[in-house]
């Protein structure tokens, strides 16, 4: 095998490596705290180094209306439990370190998305 060939071997290796790497977001999760809190309810939900993949349910009974999203990355609340649409209404996105509550009389917000 001749010098150069060896070189982009190993180069072509280590690409398809970093790549695998880079992409892979199985192992990752959040870094900061998100808080969820339902309508005049003294009980918070906190959820702490949540993964970055899937569908997160809120797990409190009637949903969550007060939302703070103290992580380092953004999020997108549903008011559905699998992360699905209602009325053909998408998500509502909210970014790193900022907050969002639901309008009275509206559905409460029932599951979350990271966005990475």
């Amino acid at each position: 095998m001749s010098h150069s060939r060896r070189i982009s071997t190993i180069a072509g290796v280590a690409a398809l490596l970093l790549a695998a790497t880079a992409c892979s977001g199985l192992g990752r999760s959040t870094v900061g705290m998100l808080r969820f809190r339902g309508h005049d309810s003294p009980i918070e939900l906190s959820y702490s180094n949540t993964l970055v993949t899937g569908c997160h349910k809120i797990a409190l009974p009637r949903g969550a209306t007060h939302v703070e999203n103290n992580t380092l990355v953004d999020i997108v609340l549903y008011r559905t439990e699998n992360c699905g649409k209602v009325d053909k209404a998408d998500g509502i996105y909210v970014a790193t370190t900022l907050s969002n509550v639901t309008a009275p009389r509206t559905l409460s917000w029932r599951s979350f998305r990271v966005i990475h």
